[in-house]
């Protein structure tokens, strides 16, 4: 899935900042050859450049509220730009998720469930183990500074 979100949503020389827990999507950034803040910026801060992709899990800080995280995020990217949410498996609601994102400024554009056992053809299952990525895009045409209405 790193892989994916990496491929699809970034160009070779855009920014991506990764807040996900794990070493999973920063292999997909170092064998995609991108350029990314990696984990220590939970701790550190993000930076100033402004990124094309971010990647956090949910929740994301504790010590502050989904809306400010999001407009954090928001702040943190390019016109055009993407966040990826990842969702814990039945811990949170994905439309939760998408009325703090539409508060912080952020438009939601695609949900995406993963897997991570293929269905055969011919056999119907009911995958128990999933995870949902939300993808919500800071809108190119945001002409505002830096604080969503």
């Amino acid at each position: 899935m790193g892989m994916r979100l990496v491929h699809n949503l970034s160009h070779p020389t855009d920014l991506i900042i990764d807040l996900a827990a794990g070493p999973h999507l920063a292999r997909a950034i170092i064998a995609a050859r991108r350029r990314s803040h990696l984990h220590d910026l939970r701790k550190a801060g993000w930076g100033t450049e402004p990124a094309t992709l971010i990647v956090t899990g949910w929740p994301a800080e504790e010590t502050t509220t989904p809306v400010e995280f999001l407009k954090r995020c928001r702040n943190s990217l390019l016109p055009g730009g993407c966040v990826a949410v990842l969702l814990p498996h039945d811990a949170v609601a994905p439309v939760d998720v998408v009325i703090a994102a539409k508060q912080a400024g952020l438009a939601y554009l695609q949900h995406i469930v993963a897997t991570d056992r293929p269905l055969r053809p011919g056999q119907r299952i009911e995958l128990d183990i999933h995870t949902d990525v939300l993808i919500l895009t800071r809108s190119a045409r945001d002409e505002g500074g830096s604080d969503a209405a």
